[in-house]
Formats: structure tokens, C-alpha cells, sequence
């Protein structure tokens, strides 16, 4: 089973192959093409598994998954966004192997330093629709007081 995804968002043109990646909405000028990844888990014991959408990836509550890039060239105006706001903390695939993850680091940690400040804006950004979402923004909340 290989895994297509290029953000974190359920829904959206980063999600939806019906979608011209070319298209405004994406951010991608015409001639190129999104970022894609596939993204193989590891974790609590079980076997290494390849998922299809990060939805089933936080059903599974896998806590190590690497983002493997298949295909694309150009982030998406949302990839960007996520990694501007990391601030060079995080880059695109660390970005997407963190939004794979579930019930662990960095979405159950404190925000103790700028650098993890960073990565959970990052975050923030490239995965609204994480299931920890609320923690890790709580987390960056409390940590800019």
C-alpha cells in the first residue's frame, strides 16, 4: 500500500486529487507540481505499515512515521506556510512525519524553547486537523505566556 498525501488537512486542495494542482487555490504555478509524500510507520510494537491518509495513520495511533517524498517540486501555499512559521526549525517532511504522529512528541509535550516554538507553529499551520491539534496549541499559548 503506498500513502499519497502532500499536507495534513483532511480536506482541501492538498488532499483533493480532483483538483488542478496548478490551480489558484493551491499556490502552485502552472508547469509545476505539489510536494507529495508517502509516509511508512513504525511504533508500539507494531509491524512497519504504509497508510493512505494521515486519518488512518492517527486511527492506528502510530508514534514514529518517516514522510517519504514521491513526487512534486513545489510545496503548496499551505506547506510553506507551515514551514515559514517553523522559522528553519523544521523542514517540510520533518513537518509531515510530525503530523503523521500521534500521542507523542511534539503534540503531547511543553513548549519549552524557541525552537519548539517554531516547529509547533509549524505544525499549527500544515496540520489543523491533527486530533491533538488543541494540545499543542495550548502548549504554544502557555509557552508565549
Amino acid at each position: 500500500m503506498t500513502a499519497v498525501l502532500a499536507g495534513c488537512s483532511s480536506v482541501g486542495p492538498d488532499t483533493d486529487s480532483s483538483a488542478d494542482p496548478r490551480s489558484s487555490d493551491t499556490g502552485i504555478g502552472a508547469g509545476a507540481a505539489p510536494v507529495v509524500f508517502a509516509f511508512v510507520c513504525d511504533g508500539d510494537g507494531a509491524d512497519r505499515a504504509t497508510y493512505t491518509t494521515y486519518s488512518a495513520v492517527w486511527e492506528a495511533e502510530r508514534a514514529a512515521c518517516t514522510a517519504r517524498r514521491l513526487t512534486g517540486t513545489v510545496p503548496s501555499s499551505q506547506q510553506q506556510a507551515a514551514v515559514d512559521a517553523a522559522r528553519g526549525d523544521a523542514t517540510l517532511a520533518e513537518l509531515a512525519s510530525d503530523c503523521a504522529v500521534r500521542g507523542t512528541e511534539p503534540w503531547t509535550s511543553a513548549v519549552e524553547d524557541d525552537g519548539r516554538a517554531h516547529l509547533a507553529a509549524g505544525l499549527l499551520r500544515y496540520c489543523p486537523g491533527h486530533p491533538e491539534t488543541d494540545r499543542l496549541r495550548d502548549a504554544l499559548a502557555a509557552y508565549r505566556g
